[in-house]
């Protein structure tokens, strides 16, 4: 376990800016940061970052959290795996027990995925530098190919052994269960035979953006084998090849730095060109580009260059799939390298300065280049030359920018030789047809935000507001968010704000059963202090009870420092009015709990009853009176119904 001191300073240490900066790309927007949420897809910015209350919230799908939170639910790491991913990148020290089978036994499903493979990345890794098989044929193979040891060791690459079962037996005999090894896709097993899934293969381990290993690619070496050359980790719980983009760990840094992402397809290409010093580099791994693995690079980068070799057959293929980059907004160029060359090659050819010359004097726009291609295919085709009519301007309708699409749409009107208003027309199509799907989206993703509305609509008066069917949670949650936004400031010299609110709930009934749950627990620790009261329910592991608290503390909108002193404007600080916030919230609750009752009553009243119970009433109906007077001493001031 790790201790709650230790916890204590993760938290304190790990900014939320800066962590969830080396996952996507934020962009100030006030005193809080914007970004297109990495948990669904979506058109414009609802995922607001606040660096004062060091939280998150998507007010398109809900998904709310802090810098723990965010590294759990982007990388699928379990409580303990998120904090041990912080605690290394702030350097904070904490203390491990060795693990033990009966501890692995223990892990969860997709912790035990992730141990399991570095465990093969480190068996690979030691075999190629170690093992005279992994020496003479996988450690060769990467020198003939030019890679260094340093860049050997930045990559992981490693190499499995021709013995059928070498990492299967060296992982059980390590206390590893089989059903964890089969199901990460290492091993397999045929009747009463256990077999490794990668051998006699070079391996090139796949990192996760923060550097977990999710599956491999092995490559065979021999010719003369009827075997796929390359084969990857099939599909599991942490691996999905449509979703990861080879390099991507490795690249991030420098693809914000230079703000372009060069996009090649092979393992090779991404290792030789970060040897030469091109970093800004991600490769598809021979997938087809996907949706998943775009918006991974627009975390990044609105700027791709798709750098292609000189098959022809190999890049018609391949224009099928960029059009999802235009749907997303971004700024796709492309280059075509000198016939019989790839990344791999020509780099290793003409070194750093010479490609990257290259590629800025060959960069093409990808519409152009596309129409050029398609072109030269149709000729004098009328047949060809309407099929490229449609494909094209369909590309160009995807991009959101009118300007840009007017543009395109006049240039390959001249190009093609067809009336530009034809184009013009079939664009308006097609882009018709894209809005209406976006706005269907759009409204769903509203629909979602506006989920956690407190009131729908403002109601006149008590009586209709009574009459309207009030719901008395909604005064419960009020309370609720002030003993967990101030629960560790303050009260009096003597009373924190959470013994405060808990005093003054006594006597209150709360209805709604997850409130319930946060006071029971506001019970246990109201003691404790302000060090651990601070954050604990925006921490906590109950999700529910983390998500509801970000939920009702997260301001979406904040004035900027900036406009109240250009307006010389001062608005007061939430530190200087938390105590009339909270006295208000319990003021509500109170005065609604009476106004129901009196509600309750009134309508007995009016009912016959026999003289003794009719007095009673009549009794309760003065309590009411005399706390109703009691409640208005407590709030002194007169407060307009919200």
């Amino acid at each position: 376990m790790i201790s709650k001191e230790t916890i204590a300073k993760i938290n304190d240490e790990a900014d939320v800016v800066d962590v969830l900066s080396d996952f996507i790309t934020l962009k100030k927007a006030g005193t809080n940061y914007k970004a297109n949420c990495p948990f669904h897809n979506e058109k414009s910015p609802s995922f607001v970052v606040s660096p004062a209350k060091q939280i998150y919230k998507c007010f398109g799908c809900g998904k709310a959290g802090d810098s723990v939170k965010f590294v759990m639910e982007h990388e699928h790491f379990s409580y303990v795996e998120a904090l041990k991913y912080l605690a290394q990148k702030y350097n904070i020290e904490i203390e491990e027990t060795e693990q033990s089978p009966e501890i692995i036994e223990q892990q969860s499903k997709r912790e035990g995925l992730y141990i399991v493979n570095e465990f093969a990345k480190d068996f690979y890794v030691d075999k190629l530098f170690n093992h005279p098989e992994g020496k003479a044929i996988g450690y060769s193979y990467f020198k003939e190919r030019g890679f260094s040891d340093e860049i050997i060791k930045k990559f992981q690459l490693g190499f499995a052994l021709a013995d059928g079962a070498a990492l299967t037996n060296t992982a059980l005999d390590a206390g590893y269960q089989l059903e964890i090894l089969q199901k990460a896709g290492l091993s397999s097993k045929k009747e009463n035979l256990k077999l490794d899934f990668f051998r006699e293969r070079v391996m090139f381990p796949i990192h996760g953006v923060s550097g977990k290993v999710l599956g491999f690619g092995g490559r065979i070496l021999k010719s003369n084998v009827k075997a796929p050359k390359y084969i990857n980790t099939p599909d599991s719980d942490i691996y999905d090849k449509s979703k990861v983009l080879y390099g991507a760990f490795q690249s991030k840094v420098a693809i914000r730095k230079y703000d372009e992402c060069l996009l090649v397809e092979g393992y090779t290409d991404v290792i030789s060109l970060h040897q030469a010093g091109v970093e800004n580099v991600v490769a598809s791994s021979g997938t087809s580009l996907t949706a998943d693995q775009v918006r991974l690079i627009k975390r990044y980068t609105e700027n791709v260059c798709v750098l292609y070799d000189g098959d022809a057959a190999g890049i018609k293929a391949a224009l099928r799939g960029i059009d999802i980059i235009l749907e997303n907004g971004l700024n796709v160029k492309v280059v075509l390298l000198p016939e019989n060359q790839d990344p791999d090659s020509f780099v290793r050819e003409v070194g750093f300065n010479g490609f990257e010359t290259f590629v800025k004097e060959h960069k093409q726009d990808f519409i152009l280049f596309k129409l050029q291609l398609l072109l030269e295919d149709a000729q004098n085709d009328p047949v060809k030359k309407s099929a490229l009519v449609v494909d094209i301007v369909e590309s160009i309708a995807k991009i959101p920018d009118a300007i840009k699409r007017s543009i395109y749409l006049k240039e390959c009107a001249s190009l093609m030789g067809v009336s530009e208003q034809i184009l013009i027309n079939e664009g308006n199509k097609k882009r018709k047809a894209i809005l209406t799907q976006q706005r269907k989206e759009e409204r769903e993703e509203e629909r979602l935000a506006q989920k956690d509305s407190v009131l729908e609509d403002i109601i006149k008066n008590d009586e209709e507001y009574i009459d309207a069917g009030i719901n008395i949670e909604i005064f419960e949650r009020g309370v609720i968010r002030t003993l967990i936004e101030y629960g560790a400031k303050p009260f009096t010299e003597n009373l924190l704000t959470i013994q405060y609110i808990l005093q003054e709930l006594e006597s209150i009934p709360i209805e709604n059963e997850l409130h319930q749950k946060i006071l029971s627990l506001a019970k246990e620790i109201r003691d404790e202090g302000e060090n651990v009261i601070g954050n604990y329910f925006i921490n906590h592991q109950d999700k529910e009870i983390s998500e509801l608290a970000i939920s009702l503390i997260f301001d979406k909108y904040a004035i900027s420092e900036g406009w109240k002193n250009k307006h010389k404007i001062h608005t007061p600080e939430k530190d200087d009015i938390y105590k009339d916030d909270i006295d208000t919230e319990i003021y509500w609750l109170k005065l609604w709990r009476l106004k129901l009752l009196e509600r309750e009553l009134m309508n007995r009243l009016k009912q016959q009853w026999p003289e003794e119970e009719f007095i009673k009433l009549l009794k309760m109906k003065k309590k009411l009176d005399i706390e109703r007077a009691n409640l208005a001493l407590f709030k002194k001031t007169v407060i307009t119904p919200k």
